[in-house]
C-alpha cells in the first residue's frame, strides 16, 4: 500500500518537488506538463500525485469548468473540489500542498477499471465519527474518475459531446468506517446497453477486508440537450461487450437438446473458454459475479437438467449424465477443450467429466466439493431431503438447506444473497429436486482419481464452509499434483454469491497464468 504523508507502513508517498500540472484546456495528444514526483513509488501502485485528474462529478461533463488537480486547485475550480480534500480550505489558488486522500492504483485481472485506495479522514466523517453519505458518492465518483485518466482521458465525453447522467443509484452500508481507514474501491460492470450502462462499487477496508459498503448506479448517455444517446465508443471499449438477456443479465441464451432435456445455456465473450457448472440446487445465476466480471474470457454457464431454465426429465439423472450434457454443452457452443469450473455437486460432475472426457478439460477450478462418495448416513440423508421435496415441495428443501449453506457473516450482513439463495431453490421443480439428489446419493467416490490429475487445478473453498470444510479440501489439494489451494474469507458454502469479488480475483489470477 501506498502511504501518506504522516507515515507508516510502504513505500512513502510523494512528498518531494511538485513539478507542474497539466495545463486546463490542452488538447489530447499534445505535450503538456505533467505532475511527477522526485521518488515515485512502485510500478503497479501509484499514489495520486503522480497522476493528473478533477475531483468533478459525471453532472460536471457539459459545464464548462476549469478541472482542478490532485495536489492543489486553481482559482475558479468547484467548491465540491476542495470538499473531498484535494487541498485544505483556504489554501491559496496555486498553491502546490501535498494531497489530503492517497490513492492507490492495483492493476486487475477482474475488470478493466483500477482499484483505488481512499484514506478516511475526519473532515469526511459526520458527528459521531462515521464516513458520510456524502463522502462515500464522492468516494466512489473518484474512483470512475480515475479509471477514465488511465482509460481514454477524462475529458472524453467534452469530445464527443455526450455526458453520463445518473438515473439511479443504490448504496447499502455494511459496516462502519472511521478515521484513518483505507477503504479499496473495486469497480464492475454489470450491465452495458446502447445509450446506458451500469457500475457497482464495492469498498471494502483494507488490512482484514471487511465490506463496507455496496452501490450500484445506472447511468444513461444523453446530449447536449437532454436526448439518450449511444455511448461514445471510447468509453464502449473501457465497459466492455454489451450484455443483454439470460437470468444473470447478459450473453445468448443457447437451447442445447441432449439425452431427453433441453438445457438453457449461457454464452458470453471471446477467449479463453471456462465452463462454469453450478452445484445442487441451484442454477447458473449463482456464478452472475463472475460471468460479468470475467469479460477476458469466454464464459459459458449451463442450468443442469432439472434446474433453472432447463427442463426437467422425470428420470435419467446421474453423474455420467450430467457429464456427456457438458460435452453436449461444449460441443453447441464450439468448444473443444475448457476449463471447467464446478462447484459443490458441480465438482462431482467435474470429476466425471474428467474421467469419462479428459480431452475436454483444459484446467480445473474446484470450488466448495470433496472427492468422497456419500457415507451410508448421508445417502439417507439425500432420501429424506427427497422425500420431503416430493411431500412438502421446493420451498421446504430450502428452508431446510439455508442454515448450512452460507456463512454466518452472510445470514446476518448480506440478506439480499440469504433471499437469492432461498429463491434459486424454490425455483427448482421437484422433478429436478429429487433427480439430482438420486445422482449425488448414488455417485462414485473420486478420490483414486485426485492424484491421476494432470492439468492446472485450483482448489478454492469457503473459510466457514460446513458442507466441504477447507480442511478437507487441502487435504484433496495435497493430493492433486501442481494444484494450487485458497479459502476466501468471510464465505461459506457459495462463495461466488457471499464474497464474489474475492472470488472472481482468486479466478482471474488462476485464469491469468493459464492465458
Amino acid at each position: 500500500m501506498v502511504d501518506d504523508s504522516r507515515g507508516g507502513a510502504g513505500r512513502p508517498a510523494c512528498r518531494g518537488q511538485w513539478l507542474a500540472h497539466p495545463v486546463p484546456g490542452a488538447e489530447r495528444g499534445r505535450p503538456a506538463p505533467t505532475s511527477r514526483c522526485v521518488t515515485p513509488p512502485c510500478t503497479l501502485r501509484l499514489s495520486h500525485c503522480e497522476r493528473d485528474g478533477p475531483g468533478l462529478r459525471a453532472s460536471d461533463g457539459g459545464r464548462r469548468v476549469r478541472p482542478a488537480t490532485r495536489c492543489g486547485t486553481r482559482r475558479g475550480a468547484r467548491s465540491d473540489v476542495r470538499r473531498q480534500g484535494v487541498r485544505r480550505s483556504g489554501a491559496p489558488g496555486r498553491a502546490r500542498v501535498p494531497a489530503h486522500r492517497v490513492l492507490a492504483y492495483v492493476c486487475s485481472a477482474v475488470t478493466a477499471f483500477p482499484t483505488v485506495d481512499c484514506t478516511v479522514y475526519p473532515y469526511e466523517c459526520d458527528a459521531f465519527g462515521h464516513l458520510n453519505e456524502a463522502a462515500f458518492l464522492a468516494l466512489f465518483e473518484r474512483a470512475r474518475w480515475e479509471s477514465l485518466a488511465r482509460g481514454p482521458g477524462m475529458d472524453v465525453f467534452r469530445r464527443s459531446g455526450v455526458w453520463p447522467a445518473v438515473r439511479k443509484a443504490i448504496i447499502e452500508y455494511r459496516a462502519g468506517a472511521y478515521p484513518g481507514d483505507v477503504l479499496r474501491v473495486e469497480t464492475l460492470v454489470t450491465h452495458r446497453g446502447t445509450t446506458s450502462f451500469t457500475l457497482k462499487h464495492v469498498a471494502t477496508r483494507v488490512g482484514d477486508g471487511v465490506l463496507i459498503s455496496e452501490a450500484e448506479l445506472v447511468f444513461v448517455c444523453i446530449d447536449s440537450i437532454g436526448r439518450a444517446t449511444p455511448i461514445p465508443q471510447e468509453i464502449a471499449r473501457l465497459l466492455g461487450p454489451r450484455t443483454g438477456g439470460g437470468r444473470t443479465g447478459g450473453g445468448d441464451v443457447l437451447r442445447v437438446e441432449t439425452g431427453g432435456a433441453v438445457l438453457a445455456v449461457e454464452v458470453r465473450g471471446e477467449g479463453l473458454p471456462v465452463l462454469f457448472v453450478h452445484g445442487f440446487p441451484f442454477d447458473r445465476s449463482m456464478w452472475k459475479h463472475q460471468l460479468a466480471a470475467l469479460a477476458r474470457y469466454q464464459r459459458i454457464a449451463p442450468d443442469l437438467r432439472g434446474a433453472g431454465a432447463s427442463t426437467a426429465p422425470v428420470d435419467g439423472y446421474s453423474m455420467s449424465r450430467y457429464a456427456d450434457d457438458l460435452v453436449a454443452v461444449l460441443d453447441a457452443a464450439g468448444v473443444d477443450r475448457a476449463v471447467v469450473c464446478g462447484l459443490s455437486m458441480g465438482g462431482y460432475v467435474t470429476f466425471e467429466l474428467l474421467r469419462r472426457h479428459p480431452d475436454r478439460v483444459h484446467a480445473l477450478i474446484l470450488c466448495d466439493t470433496k472427492a468422497e462418495a456419500d457415507s451410508p448416513q448421508a445417502r439417507h440423508g439425500r432420501d429424506e431431503l427427497a422425500a420431503l421435496a416430493e411431500r412438502a415441495g421446493a420451498t421446504a428443501v430450502a428452508e431446510r438447506l439455508l442454515p448450512q449453506l452460507l456463512a454466518p457473516a452472510t445470514h446476518t450482513a448480506q440478506p439480499e444473497v440469504v433471499q437469492q439463495v432461498k429463491a434459486m431453490i424454490a425455483g427448482t421443480s421437484v422433478a429436478g429436486l429429487v433427480g439430482a439428489l438420486h445422482a449425488l446419493r448414488d455417485r462414485p467416490d473420486s478420490t483414486a482419481l485426485l492424484p491421476q490429475i494432470r492439468v492446472p487445478t485450483l482448489v478454492l473453498g469457503g473459510a466457514d464452509d460446513q458442507i466441504a470444510p477447507p480442511a478437507v479440501m487441502q487435504a484433496m489439494a495435497a493430493v492433486i499434483p501442481g494444484s494450487q489451494f485458497a479459502t476466501v474469507p468471510s464465505a461459506g458454502h457459495l462463495a461466488p454469491l457471499e464474497q464474489p469479488l474475492a472470488t472472481s480475483r482468486r479466478l482471474a489470477d488462476f485464469l491469468g497464468a493459464l492465458a
